[in-house]
C-alpha cells in the first residue's frame, strides 16, 4: 500500500497537511482535483492507487471509483453527523466536543463505515480558526489511525449511525436580528459562518456578507446597528447591549475586503478609534498587534486576517518591532491565531484601481519590514512558526536569527503559483540556510513541505511537539539570557557579519525587485490573471501539474 491518490476539491490546508505527511512516510502521492466525473475517473485510473483519500471534498465520488479502489472521505463531524456545514452546526448548537471521522465512500452520503474517529474540545472561536487548528490537527491523527487500521487484518470498522442529515443551514438561520440579538448572539452567528458563507446583511445601504467579529467593551451607541467607530479597516457597530467590531465584508458578487474598503465614503464623519501601536489587551476590543514580555523576551503577535500583509500593516509591524526591540534582549515573531504570514495582501491589490503601483508599494513595504528584522544587530530574533506560512511570510521568518516550528506546520516557500518571482531578501536567506540547489528546487517545484522536512534541509532550526510547543519555545528563548558573555558575543558576530555582507544582501534584494518590476507594472503579466483567479476563487479547470506524481 504505497500509492495514494488525494481526491480533493482544492489544495487547502487539510489537503496539504495530508500530502506532506504521506510523502514524509514514503508514500507515492498523486493529487486529483474533483472537477467532473469523467476527469476524476480518468486521472485515478492513470495512477492506479492502492487507496484514495479525500481530506477535503465537495463533490460526490463516482461509483466507478469507489467500487474499484478503497476510498475514504474525511468528514469534519462526529460519528452520526451527516451533511454539509457540519462545523457550523456544532457552533450553532454550542457543542462542547466535536470531532472528525474517516468514512469509507459508498452510495450513502456520509453513511459509510467508519475507519477512524478523533474527538476534540470545541474552542470559543470562529469556524475557520477551528477548522485550521482543531479539525486539521485531528485529521492528521485520524489519517494515521486509518492507515494503521487498514494494515490490521483483525480491525473491524464501526458502522455509521442510522441518523438523518443535520440541519442544512441557510441565511435565515444565520441572519442577525439587530433589534433582538445580543452581542454574543451576533458573534455566534458570525463565528458559525466565517469564513464561508458569511452572514448576509445590509450595512449603510450595501448588501454584503459579514466576517470577523470581535466583542467591544467600551464603546456603546444609542440604538442598535449604529456605526460607532473604525480602526485598521474594521468598523464598530452598536448592539442592544454593547457593540461588536466587524473586520471584513464581501459585497454581493464581489470578494472579501476590510470593512472600510467596502463602505468607503459612506463612513465619512466616523471617527478613527486608535489603539496604541502595541495593545496591552486590558479590555475586549479589536486589535491586531500585541506583545507579551517575559524575562527580557518579547513575544510579538501580529494577527492579520488570513496572514495577509497590506502596506500599512507591514509598516505598523515594522514600527512595533523597532520599538519592542529597544526594551528587551530577544524578540520572538509569533504571527497570528491562524497563520504566521502569507505575504502581500492580494485582495486589496485586486480592489485597487492602480494594481501595479499598489502592488509595488506592498512588496517594498514588506521588504522594509523584513530588512528591519534582518539587520537588527542589537537583539536576537526568533521566528515562531506555530502556524502555517506561505510566500513572503516564510521569508519573513527566515530573516530571523533562529527559526522554530511546531510539528506538522505546513510551509509554502515559493511565489510562482501567483506569477511572481518574489522578494523579501529570499535570494539571500533561503540559499544561506538550504544551499543554492535546494533553494532553486523549492522555488521552482512550488510544493508544500512540513516543518519536519524543513528542519531536515536546514530551513528550520528546531521543531517542537504540539502539546509542549509554547513551553519548549519559551525554554529555547530563555537560554539566550543564561550566559551574558555568550549573548554579547552572538550580537558582536552578527553585527560584524551584517556589516561585511550588507552590500551583497542589499544587491540581492535590488535584483529581486528588478525581476519583479514588470510582474507588477505590465498589465499583461501572469500575476494579474492569477491574482484575479485566486481572489474570486474561480473553480479550477484541471489538476495543477505540479501536484501530479509523475
Amino acid at each position: 500500500m504505497k500509492k495514494v491518490t488525494l481526491l480533493i476539491s482544492t489544495f487547502n490546508s487539510t489537503s496539504q497537511l495530508a500530502y506532506t505527511h504521506l510523502k514524509a512516510l514514503g508514500y507515492k502521492v498523486d493529487v486529483v482535483y474533483a472537477i467532473n466525473a469523467s476527469q476524476m475517473i480518468k486521472e485515478v485510473e492513470e495512477f492506479k492507487p492502492d487507496i484514495i483519500l479525500s481530506p477535503y471534498l465537495k463533490k460526490f465520488i463516482p461509483k466507478e471509483i469507489y467500487d474499484v479502489y478503497p476510498t475514504f472521505v474525511l468528514h469534519p463531524g462526529i460519528r452520526g453527523d451527516k451533511g454539509a456545514y457540519s462545523l457550523d452546526n456544532a457552533i450553532k448548537d454550542a457543542k462542547k466536543e466535536w470531532g472528525v471521522v474517516y468514512l469509507k465512500a459508498d452510495d450513502n452520503f456520509d453513511g459509510g463505515d467508519i475507519y477512524a474517529e478523533v474527538d476534540f474540545e470545541m474552542r470559543d472561536s470562529y469556524k475557520a480558526s477551528l477548522y485550521r487548528d482543531e479539525v486539521n490537527y485531528s485529521s492528521l491523527i485520524a489519517l494515521e489511525m486509518l492507515l494503521k487500521n487498514l494494515l490490521d487484518k483483525e480491525f473491524t470498522p464501526l458502522k455509521q449511525l442510522d441518523t438523518t442529515m443535520h440541519l442544512q443551514l441557510t441565511q435565515n438561520h444565520r441572519a442577525i436580528q439587530w433589534q433582538k440579538d445580543t452581542s454574543k448572539e451576533i458573534l455566534k452567528k458570525i463565528y458559525m459562518s466565517d469564513s464561508h458563507p458569511g452572514v448576509l446583511d445590509e450595512i449603510l445601504g450595501v448588501k454584503c456578507y459579514i466576517y470577523g467579529g470581535w466583542l467591544e467593551d467600551r464603546l456603546k451607541g444609542k440604538k442598535p446597528k449604529e456605526i460607532l467607530a473604525k480602526r485598521d479597516g474594521a468598523i464598530c457597530i452598536s448592539t442592544i447591549d454593547g457593540a461588536i467590531w466587524i473586520t471584513h465584508l464581501k459585497e454581493v458578487g464581489k470578494f472579501k475586503l476590510p470593512a472600510t474598503y467596502v463602505l468607503k465614503d459612506r463612513l465619512k464623519g466616523i471617527k478613527e478609534d486608535r489603539l496604541p501601536l502595541v495593545f496591552d489587551k486590558s479590555y475586549k476590543t479589536f486589535y491586531e498587534i500585541s506583545c507579551d514580555v517575559k524575562d527580557k523576551v518579547a513575544y510579538l503577535h501580529f494577527n492579520f486576517h488570513n496572514g495577509a500583509f497590506s502596506s500599512d500593516k507591514c509598516m505598523k509591524l515594522k514600527y512595533a518591532f523597532e520599538y519592542i526591540k529597544t526594551q528587551v534582549k530577544v524578540v520572538v515573531l509569533m504571527g497570528g491565531v491562524d497563520f504566521f504570514s502569507n505575504g502581500i495582501h492580494l485582495n486589496i491589490l485586486e480592489d485597487s484601481k492602480k494594481n501595479g503601483e499598489d502592488g509595488w508599494s506592498n512588496i517594498n513595504a514588506m521588504n522594509d519590514l523584513v530588512k528591519s528584522v534582518l539587520f537588527a544587530d542589537d537583539v536576537i530574533t526568533v521566528a515562531s512558526l506555530e502556524k502555517n506560512a506561505g510566500a513572503g511570510g516564510v521569508f519573513l521568518a527566515l530573516a530571523c536569527d533562529k527559526v522554530i516550528a511546531r510539528e506538522n506546520v505546513v510551509l509554502n516557500p515559493h511565489y510562482k503559483t501567483l506569477g511572481l518571482s518574489g522578494s523579501e531578501f529570499h535570494t539571500y536567506t533561503l540559499p544561506k540556510r538550504v544551499g543554492e540547489q535546494k533553494a532553486d528546487e523549492l522555488l521552482k517545484n512550488c510544493l508544500p513541505i512540513n516543518s519536519q522536512e524543513a528542519k531536515k534541509i536546514g530551513m528550520v532550526d528546531k521543531v517542537f511537539q504540539d502539546k509542549n510547543y509554547k513551553k519548549e519555545l519559551e525554554s529555547f528563548c530563555e537560554k539566550f539570557l543564561e550566559d551574558e558573555d555568550a549573548y554579547d558575543e552572538f550580537l558582536w558576530d552578527k553585527e560584524d557579519f551584517l556589516e561585511e555582507h550588507k552590500k551583497l544582501i542589499e544587491l540581492k534584494k535590488e535584483k529581486e525587485l528588478e525581476v519583479m518590476h514588470p510582474e507588477f507594472w505590465d498589465k499583461d503579466s501572469e500575476f494579474h490573471k492569477l491574482r484575479y483567479e485566486f481572489v474570486y476563487k474561480l473553480c479550477p479547470t484541471k489538476t495543477p501539474q505540479r501536484l501530479k506524481y509523475a
